[in-house]
């Protein structure tokens, strides 16, 4: 005899519960969902929470995302984020704002790893009755857009110009160290330091949640003409790069300051004859040095073959396709594709094909100190594996 209404209702949920505690399929299932979906997915029983909730499927999640990543682009540096997920085609996915709190100041992202976002703005301060932004400090935190949490740091050492910041990450997945570099006050008039001798480093772990200061420093990384809040810099296989200002003129880069995951730092030659629009990337892994000449309307891209004995190698050189008198304010690479931000329009440049695309983004074409970098959805909490206090801003929409 065939099987009854009932039975066959039994059997199907028979088998569902087969596939729900065979947690791999299930895992594997949920973590190439989108995050916001994985995230309402928490709310269907108490077994699909405490899995969604596991360090395991936060990373399985991450490593299918990655191989999906996308650009974030911030084109308008303002007091409230608008922030929008681009693909190479130009197409735009996703736009959001990403609200903190009250009463902040311009805030601008610095930095994208595996889903999160390190964001600067000038904290507040009272001088002689107004309330001002302070241009000798930096609030800085860990955001995951998409989870929606932000984890402010405390604060660092009083400094007496603005700070530089660096942040590496690894060896595990969501650790990170936050490198920065601050001018300590003078101890007293009558124990006068150089500006040399106050050039100091601190370092904020994921790991200890607090900051402990390195000492002094030789160099500092030169400020950028392209951020009024930080200077730039990138992250590329366990080390930071930042540019070092030539002695002849500090608009333009003399060298590159290398710090790795253990705090050792040293420094890099650069090629001959670099300008104000230099820029390094992450090109596949390796460093790369991006050179725009505005008067010849060329682009050239280095890369650094070997860091052990440093040696560039001149990969492309090529005609860009704006006038010299459009100004590159931006340049990051996602693989082989490196995404140009000039004044006025958006590329992409195909390295292999050496092929420039404008991309039609007329909805983002009002700039003020753009961003944009690769970027994958993640569930990753905004400090270590263990979920510290952050501040929950869906609330807040």
């Amino acid at each position: 005899m065939g099987e009854t209404g009932g039975e066959c209702a039994h059997s199907a949920t028979d088998k569902w519960y087969e596939v729900e505690f065979a947690e791999n399929v299930l895992a594997n299932i949920l973590s190439r969902l989108p995050v916001k979906s994985i995230l309402a997915c928490k709310s269907v029983c108490k077994h699909w929470r405490h899995l969604i909730s596991s360090q395991a499927f936060t990373d399985l999640q991450l490593l299918w995302s990655k191989n999906h990543s996308i650009y974030i682009v911030y084109p308008y540096m303002d007091v409230m984020m608008k922030l929008y997920l681009v693909k190479d085609s130009g197409e735009i996915t996703k736009s959001f704002t990403f609200p903190y709190c009250d009463n902040f100041s311009t805030i601008t992202i610095i930095c994208s790893y595996d889903g999160l976002l390190c964001c600067i703005n000038y904290p507040w301060k009272a001088d002689s009755g107004r309330i001002v932004e302070d241009v000798t400090d930096l609030e800085i935190r860990i955001c995951n857009p998409v989870t929606r949490k932000a984890l402010l740091l405390p604060k660092g050492s009083t400094s007496e110009e603005i700070p530089s910041i660096g942040v590496a990450f690894g060896p595990q997945i969501n650790e990170y160290k936050i490198f920065r570099f601050f001018s300590a006050k003078r101890i007293s008039l009558a124990k006068r330091q150089s500006h040399a001798n106050r050039r100091q480093c601190e370092v904020y772990s994921s790991s200890t949640r607090s900051w402990s200061v390195i000492g002094c420093v030789p160099y500092c990384p030169m400020r950028s003409s392209h951020s009024p809040l930080g200077s730039n810099h990138v992250f590329v296989n366990g080390n930071i790069y930042w540019f070092i200002a030539s002695d002849e003129d500090k608009m333009i880069p003399g060298s590159i300051l290398i710090v790795d995951i253990d705090e050792n730092f040293g420094t890099i030659d650069l090629p001959k004859e670099v300008t104000e629009h230099s820029y390094l990337i992450d090109l596949e892994g390796c460093l790369s040095l991006v050179v725009v000449y505005d008067e010849d309307e060329i682009v050239n891209i280095w890369i650094l073959e070997d860091r052990n004995e440093p040696k560039w190698q001149l990969i492309c050189s090529d005609h860009v396709p704006f006038s010299n008198d459009e100004c590159v304010e931006f340049v990051v690479a996602r693989k082989n594709a490196i995404f140009f931000i000039t004044s006025n329009h958006y590329y992409i440049y195909d390295l292999d094909h050496r092929v420039w695309r404008e991309l039609d983004l007329p909805s983002i074409s009002e700039k003020k100190f753009p961003v944009a970098f690769p970027y994958t959805e993640s569930l990753l909490s905004c400090s270590g594996r263990m979920e510290p206090q952050t501040e929950d801003i869906s609330n807040k929409i």
